[in-house]
């Protein structure tokens, strides 16, 4: 076949599939078009999930009678003038291909009108044919209406998933953007009610409480406003994070902006999901919103027809950034989970009577995502109890007094509000992994010799980790050398596991120093390792001295109410709590 040039509408709707992928494309290429206009409130109504009918009105400047059709020629665009903008971006849209790509596949009017103008103007195209051009009576702003999406493709509207599939696909957009403007009023609907509104307010919390639900939204921790060392004083994280108590089962729960765009970054979930490292159990995720403001020109937002990936010009500093920020925001905010009674129904008897257990069906505070109100009973901050920040560890953790153990597992102790249960191993856990850490970093190891040392064999890996990172691994304790090919010798190793079985303990230390990430201190893995290995058991008699101890130790831990695996040290029976269960109010 020979080579030739394709015809334009062939190229139009090879660069509309880059750029409209289904309704949520539209829907996204529009918003961000209304936020580049200084709109403050934006409508969005869909029909079908917005595969027969999509309508965007905004209040923003509009577009100027003379420009209306250029807006539907390809790169045409008033956020450009030439290559060297490229290098400092600061409006969502640039490419000059939204609109034109989208009248390519779909039949779409737009009515405009400036402040300035008497009147708006109408404009209809199909197919990338202009039909009418006429005056038209309108509020200032934009009203774009896109009709039949892809109906002149219909390889790719049969991709197209169900109605509700698509409608959530837009509610998701929609309501990541008005997380990222919280001062903008955003509403979608569809051809059966309103499915989303945000206040438009201001407040990032009112913006949570319509997305996530109002329990959601008042557990939410604000991110520390701190600066960051001198040499970020062009980089800034703000938002807002849950706390350990508020935890998802996906990751959808986590939304990332940078500069105000929505953004998909490996880097920038890593960084989250390592900041809340020991905060949160396995498989369970964060609610996040992360707000990452620097230098246009220290970001590429042009890498990706659909302006959804960015790549940093120094990926490690921003990363740096978020985990640091997220982390001193948790640090601070650690409040001890309480026991209460789960939502789950009761049982009833055979004469219809309630069963109600003596103790609590859920052994500590659980959380599920919070559902988003009914539009027609709406729930909003300033109506319900003021929000109060939670407790800082030295709040939250007071002192205790000892009274007994439970089953050789769970240590009893009393406190000024009420009763606490302490995991012995959960607990010691944490205990060693921050002493292992603390004394990595200054280099003040305690080691204990063996009386024989031991034989260790390792694999390819293994030896090829020891060498890498051997000066850390003298640091936290063990004394290894070379003892034939693959062969190694270990003569001592960290006081914290000296009862352990020294070569199991170097093997798995090795081993978790390979389960990937760059960016985590390696000190911080071998802690990890250590402290599982070294901490007491369930099951192990304390004396009452050894149990005093513990709390004492676990009582100045800068992260007490978690172990280093997320899994909490410890359970609050509140008083008032105890007076519910025995009928005392």
């Amino acid at each position: 076949m020979p080579i030739r040039l394709l015809a334009p509408e062939v190229s139009s709707k090879i660069a509309a599939g880059e750029v409209v992928e289904r309704p949520a494309s539209v829907v996204k290429e529009l918003v961000e078009n209304s936020l580049d206009a200084d709109a403050t409130e934006i409508s969005v109504e869909i029909k079908a999930g917005g595969a027969e009918y999509i309508r965007i009105a905004d209040n923003g400047c509009g577009i100027a009678a003379g420009e209306i059709e250029s807006a539907f020629q390809r790169f045409s665009t008033s956020k450009l003038s030439d290559a060297d903008d490229l290098e400092s971006i600061s409006t969502l849209g640039f490419r000059g291909e939204a609109i034109p790509s989208i009248a390519a596949v779909s039949r779409v009017s737009l009515v405009t009108r400036t402040p300035d103008a008497q009147s708006g103007v109408g404009l209809e195209v199909d197919e990338g044919t202009v039909l009418s051009k006429e005056s038209h009576a309108a509020s200032p702003g934009t009203v774009v209406t896109v009709r039949q999406l892809f109906k002149n493709f219909p390889a790719r509207r049969k991709f197209l998933r169900t109605t509700a599939t698509e409608t959530s696909r837009v509610q998701s957009l929609i309501t990541r953007y008005a997380l990222a403007y919280p001062s903008v009023r955003f509403q979608l609907s569809t051809e059966r009610s309103e499915v989303f509104s945000s206040p438009g307010s201001g407040d990032l919390r009112e913006v949570i409480s319509a997305a996530y639900g109002l329990e959601t939204a008042q557990a939410m921790l604000d991110l520390s406003a701190e600066s960051l060392e001198e040499e970020d004083a062009e980089l800034s994280v703000s938002g807002m994070v849950g706390p350990s108590s508020v935890d998802r089962a996906n990751r959808s729960y986590m939304s990332f902006f940078v500069n105000g765009r929505w953004v998909q970054n490996r880097a920038l979930g890593y960084a989250v999901d390592q900041a809340y490292r020991g905060f949160l159990m396995e498989r369970r995720f964060p609610v996040a919103v992360v707000n990452v403001h620097l230098s246009p020109q220290d970001v590429d937002v042009n890498v990706h027809p659909a302006k959804a990936e960015v790549r940093f010009r120094q990926e490690n500093r921003v990363f740096g950034a978020v985990q640091k920020t997220v982390r001193r925001t948790l640090t601070d905010h650690s409040p001890v989970p309480e026991m209460r009674h789960s939502a789950a129904p009761q049982a009833h008897s055979a004469t219809g009577s309630a069963n109600a257990p003596f103790w609590p069906t859920a052994p500590f505070a659980t959380s599920s995502p919070a559902p988003v109100p009914h539009p027609e009973s709406p729930e909003t901050l300033p109506d319900q109890t003021p929000y109060v920040n939670p407790p800082v560890p030295k709040q939250a953790l007071p002192v205790l007094r000892v009274l007994g153990q439970v089953q050789y597992t769970y240590i009893a102790a009393e406190g000024p509000d009420g009763m606490y249960l302490i995991d012995q191993h959960a607990a010691h856990e944490r205990i060693v992994f921050e002493k292992v850490r603390a004394d990595a970093r200054s280099r003040t190891f305690e080691a204990q010799s063996l009386l024989e040392p031991v034989s260790v064999e390792l694999n390819p890996r293994q030896e090829q980790l020891f060498g890498v990172h051997q000066e850390l691994i003298a640091q936290v304790g063990f004394g290894v050398e070379p003892f034939g090919p693959q062969t190694y010798l270990v003569r001592s190793v960290p006081a914290q596991v000296a009862e352990g079985e020294p070569g199991q303990i170097f093997r798995d230390i090795l081993d978790s120093m390979d389960e990937g990430g760059g960016f985590e201190a390696w000190e911080e893995r071998a802690a990890y390792s250590i402290a599982c290995h070294g901490a007491i058991r369930a099951g192990k008699s304390l004396s009452r001295e050894e149990m005093s101890e513990l709390a004492r130790a676990l009582e100045e831990c800068d992260q007490p109410n978690t172990c280093p695996h997320g899994r909490p040290t410890m359970i609050h029976l509140s008083s008032s709590h105890l007076e519910r269960e025995f009928g005392r109010r």
